[in-house]
């Protein structure tokens, strides 16, 4: 987080923590734009904006998550990513690469869907389609779903596991990390909940033109791959990476790995003519 830099801002009627890091520096690419998981703080994911040192990067806490204030009332992902549109324009960037992860992975669609004109390629992590997302362990499920896992050491441990396939106590530097998250107020984990109830991407992924960039772990107990592969199958334009033994969260048992995907991904040539028609 030392390279970060914080500040709160107005967007879309919100008042949210905002993590930008050198988007005040000359850079070839396009800024990073990514929306993080139910729960997660920026903390969780500074490691990845770290390692991505040669593009911007952007993401905030979502209502009552991390440093941002608790909603007054409960959100929809329409309103939402119209705070992040808003949000965007205010800090000049006229274009982005949108990135999410779980939940975020969810947000992500919507954004793109919504704000296609903003954005030129996406990348969709450990997510589904919303209400046609098959499900995966009950327990699991359980796990990620219970703020008790930012607050109760004993309980993170333990739905650490359920999640990552080992012991939060073995995971050395990457338990040190999640120690980073700053843990959600109940009302703002609820209504995060509640966001997505009856939403689905399904009906409208056959008509996104952007690029979009699939990975999914093949041991992930919340969100199968299976899920992966009906976004591949809906997004005309998609490729999908499947990680050996990777679970839920992959992008720090597989970062290495994660890391080169993304890059890849975001730095193959431009279909230039295509993605600015896909605009």
């Amino acid at each position: 987080m030392k390279s970060a830099r914080i500040s709160m801002m107005q967007a879309g009627g919100r008042e949210m923590r905002l993590a930008t890091w050198r988007l005040d520096g000359s850079s070839d690419h396009l800024p990073v734009l990514f929306f993080n998981g139910i729960g997660a703080s920026i903390e969780a994911v500074a490691p990845l904006a770290h390692a991505l040192d040669d593009r911007p990067f952007v993401m905030f806490d979502m209502p009552g998550i991390g440093g941002s204030p608790d909603p007054v009332m409960p959100y929809t992902p329409f309103t939402i990513c119209a705070a992040t549109a808003a949000l965007l324009q205010q800090l000049g960037l006229e274009r982005v690469d949108v990135m999410g992860v779980s939940w975020g992975g969810a947000m992500a669609q919507q954004f793109a869907l919504q704000h296609s004109a903003v954005v030129r390629r996406l990348i969709l992590c450990a997510t589904g389609a919303g209400m046609l997302t098959f499900p995966g362990s009950p327990a699991a499920f359980a796990a990620l779903s219970d703020p008790r896992r930012f607050l109760d050491a004993a309980f993170a441990d333990k739905s650490f596991a359920a999640l990552y396939r080992r012991s939060l106590r073995d995971t050395g530097g990457e338990a040190a990390q999640l120690g980073w998250i700053r843990p959600p107020s109940r009302i703002g984990y609820l209504y995060q909940l509640l966001a997505m109830s009856g939403w689905s991407s399904a009906p409208a992924l056959p008509f996104l033109t952007k690029r979009v960039l699939i990975m999914m772990g093949d041991e992930d107990p919340i969100v199968p791959s299976i899920n992966g592969r009906l976004l591949h199958s809906l997004i005309p334009r998609s490729e999908l990476e499947i990680f050996e033994g990777g679970g839920h969260l992959f992008l720090l048992s597989h970062r290495d790995q994660s890391i080169s995907c993304i890059r890849s991904f975001l730095d193959s040539s431009d279909d230039t003519e295509a993605e600015r028609k896909a605009a």
